[in-house]
């Protein structure tokens, strides 16, 4: 007959073999993507287990996907299609390029028309 392992038993053994195994108590876990999301993680379990001078965490718990800037609070700036217009003619750049340079100057068309610009110097 097979004997049952009980949670005490499996520590005990993973301790023989140096493994520890620790408990973290986390509010939240945020996994920050490359590509510009994010995954919270909310009410996690969270468990670190340390094998030979090395870290590794499990994480379990509800995923939700979030954009980086719904995580920071932040409200998204989208320019006007006149502001668009305005730098796209005194810089000299398609529509596309004024719009992305309104955005990376948060709105201020003198800084987006410098960057244009500037960078065609």
């Amino acid at each position: 007959m097979m004997r049952k392992f009980r949670p005490k038993d499996l520590e005990k053994m993973l301790r023989s073999m140096g493994v520890k195994v620790q408990t973290l108590d986390a509010e939240e876990v945020l996994i920050r993507l490359r590509d510009g999301t994010a995954l919270r993680i909310s009410d996690p379990q969270v468990s670190v287990t340390k094998v030979g001078g090395e870290e590794i965490y499990q994480v379990m718990g509800k995923v939700e996907k979030v954009s980086e800037v719904e995580e920071k609070g932040e409200e998204v700036y989208e320019p006007t299609e006149e502001d668009i217009s305005l730098v796209a003619s005194q810089a000299g750049v398609d529509r596309e390029t004024a719009r992305k340079a309104l955005i990376e100057a948060g709105g201020d068309l003198a800084e987006a028309i410098l960057r244009l610009t500037e960078g065609a110097s």
